[in-house]
């Protein structure tokens, strides 16, 4: 399996964390507002289908194979966000009956769990050193979809752009599924920023165990005015 998509992904996450350093509040927003686009155009395309079909009797072919494309980016990239927002849902009771330091002990193994999902999901080529037969990873299934270069099924590229560029009609099913290996390299640099902050003390856990509870105590007096 060729190297340059790992050479990619690592440039791409260097380039990420020194604009963080640099820029933090801008890179947010910018993500934020990444997750909010994608969220928007899933509804835009919804609402406009109900519009198309029901007050014209037509729609869009593609909008079902865009609304799902559109929501599984949404899903892989939240996973990393939760991560850094530190909004991810989890059971909390053996972290809050144990002392600090042995729930910091296992607050830190699930950063590395996580950190560890990552990488084998996104390239599981390495565990052939311990003797365990694997296939690859998103890396792997990336690469063979760019050089097969087969399209999506509904999914097609303005005719105009096709004129200019001298494309096929359909969009390259690569461009659709690139989300795979970035969302999984953005999860795996998200644990161990997460593993790192608790190692230092900036967080306790992976996990947000007690949102509801704190959206309780924050709105506890709204209803007595």
């Amino acid at each position: 399996m060729a190297l340059w998509p790992h050479l990619y992904l690592c440039i791409f996450i260097l380039v990420l964390w020194i604009l963080e350093r640099l820029f933090p509040k801008a890179m947010n927003k910018a993500e934020e507002n990444l997750l909010v686009l994608v969220i928007f155009s899933i509804m835009a395309v919804s609402f406009g289908q109900v519009i198309a079909r029901y007050g014209f009797n037509t729609g869009w072919d593609a909008a079902l194979e865009f609304n799902t494309i559109a929501f599984s980016w949404l899903i892989l990239l939240g996973m990393s966000y939760g991560i850094k927002t530190n909004l991810h849902l989890g059971v909390d009771i053996v972290l809050n009956a144990v002392p600090k330091g042995i729930a910091k002990t296992l607050s830190l193994i699930g950063a590395a769990g996580a950190m560890l999902y990552g990488l084998i999901l996104l390239d599981s080529t390495w565990l052939a050193l311990l003797g365990i037969d694997v296939n690859g990873g998103a890396i792997a299934y990336w690469s063979k979809m760019f050089k097969i270069g087969i399209g999506t099924e509904e999914l097609r590229y303005p005719i105009f752009i096709q004129d200019m560029f001298d494309l096929r009609p359909r969009v390259q099913r690569w461009l659709v599924l690139v989300i795979l290996p970035i969302s999984l390299a953005l999860l795996t640099y998200r644990s161990l920023q997460a593993f790192i902050d608790i190692a230092r003390g900036k967080r306790s856990r992976l996990i947000s165990g007690h949102e509801a509870e704190d959206l309780v105590k924050e709105n506890q007096n709204v209803l007595k005015d």
